[in-house]
C-alpha cells in the first residue's frame, strides 16, 4: 500500500555536525488535516512509526533510509535485495537519502521494544537497538542442544517447551547422579546426549554432555548452564565429578548464563572435560563400550553478613 510521503531528495551524505535534540515520543496529531514538515508531507493518519518501517522486511529503518524518485523509502539493506527497483511503484531507485525521514528519527524517544516484558528504559531512536541487543528484559533463546531450536521466550515458557516439545529429563533436587553410555565410544563427532534440566533454589539449570574433537584429540564434556541472566548465575556454583577403577575427576565453577549458547560454553572449555582414553579408563570392561557415571551437586552461595564471605547454603 502506498503511504502518502514525499522526501526532499539528495544524493549527498548526512552533515554529521547537525545533531538534533530529542524530544519526547509523540506522534503527529491526527485531528489536523495534514502535516507538513521540511517539505515531507504525512498522511494525518499515519504515525511516525508507519513511516520508519521499511516496507520490505517491515524493521525500523536506520541511515541511510533509502528512497525512490517517487518518494517511497526502505532500508538499506532491502535496497540490495529488490534488485535496486522501488517495491512500491517498479521505479528504478538509484542513490537518494530521504535525509528529513532521518532527521525526524533522530529527534525521537522511544521505549525499549521489550517494554511489554517489563523494561521501562527510553531512548533516542539511534541508540534503541544498541540497548535491545543486550537489554536484561529480552527472550531467552532455547538452551536444548540437540536441534538449532528458534524458539525465545522467558523462562518459564522455556521450560514448559524443553518438556512438552523436547521431552527432557526433567528432575528436583540440587544433586544428581547420571549414567552416560556409548556402544562406539572411538567415534566421537559432535555427539550430544538428551538435555537434563534441575529445578532447585526457585531456578532452573541445564545439564549438558557432549563429545566432540578438541584439536586431534577426541573428548567428553559436562557443564551446567543456568536459565536466567548472567549476574543471577554468579550466585550459584556446582561440581561435577567422574571416576572409575579408583581413579577420579572433579570440577568446580559457576554455571553459565544460557545468554551464551551452548556452542559458546563447550568452545569455552568451561565444564568437566574428559579425554576420551580416560574416559574409556574409567568405563572399565573391556574399553569397548562408553561408561560414564557423572554425579554432581549444586548450591547456592551466601553472604556472610558478619566478614562477607561467601558462604555455601546446601538446602534445595
Amino acid at each position: 500500500m502506498e503511504s502518502s510521503i514525499e522526501c526532499i531528495s539528495s544524493s549527498e551524505g548526512m552533515n554529521e555536525d547537525e545533531n538534533a535534540h530529542p524530544h519526547p515520543y509523540s506522534r503527529f496529531s491526527s485531528s489536523k488535516q495534514s502535516n507538513n514538515l521540511n517539505g515531507m508531507v504525512i498522511n494525518p493518519a499515519t504515525s511516525v512509526h508507519e513511516l520508519l518501517e521499511c516496507p520490505v522486511c517491515t524493521n525500523s529503518m536506520y541511515p541511510p533510509i533509502h528512497q525512490c524518485h517517487n518518494g517511497h523509502t526502505l532500508c538499506s539493506t532491502c535496497k540490495a535485495r529488490v534488485h535496486n527497483r522501488c517495491p512500491t511503484c517498479r521505479q528504478e531507485l538509484g542513490d537518494i537519502r530521504c535525509l528529513v525521514l532521518e532527521k525526524v528519527a533522530e529527534s525521537l524517544e522511544i521505549p525499549c521494544k521489550y517494554r511489554s516484558l517489563g523494561c521501562p528504559e527510553i531512548f533516542p531512536y539511534y541508540s534503541k537497538l544498541k540497548h535491545e541487543a543486550v537489554c536484561n528484559f529480552r527472550p531467552y533463546n532455547c538452551p536444548y542442544a540437540g536441534s538449532e531450536c528458534l524458539v525465545a521466550g522467558d523462562i518459564q515458557y522455556l521450560v514448559a517447551h524443553l518438556k512438552d516439545d523436547h521431552k527432557v529429563d526433567m528432575h528436583t533436587g540440587s544433586t544428581f547422579n547420571h549414567r552416560y553410555v556409548k556402544s562406539n565410544p572411538r567415534d566421537v563427532e559432535n555427539a550430544t546426549w538428551m538435555l537434563t534440566v534441575f529445578h532447585c533454589f526457585g531456578q532452573y539449570f541445564c545439564l549438558h554432555f557432549e563429545a566432540f574433537q578438541l584439536g586431534t584429540a577426541s573428548v567428553y564434556m559436562a557443564f551446567l548452564r543456568f536459565m536466567g541472566d548472567e549476574i543471577e548465575a554468579r550466585n550459584y556454583s556446582y561440581s561435577l565429578e567422574v571416576g572409575g577403577n579408583g581413579r577420579k575427576l572433579i570440577w568446580e565453577g559457576t554455571p553459565r548464563s544460557i545468554r551464551d549458547s551452548h556452542i559458546e560454553v563447550r568452545d569455552s572449555h568451561d565444564g568437566l572435560i574428559i579425554q576420551s582414553n580416560m574416559a574409556l579408563f574409567f568405563s572399565g570392561g573391556d574399553k569397548k563400550e562408553l561408561k560414564l557415571r557423572v554425579t554432581g551437586r549444586i548450591w547456592k552461595e551466601q553472604t556472610n553478613p558478619d566478614g562477607g564471605a561467601c558462604i555455601p547454603n546446601l538446602r534445595s
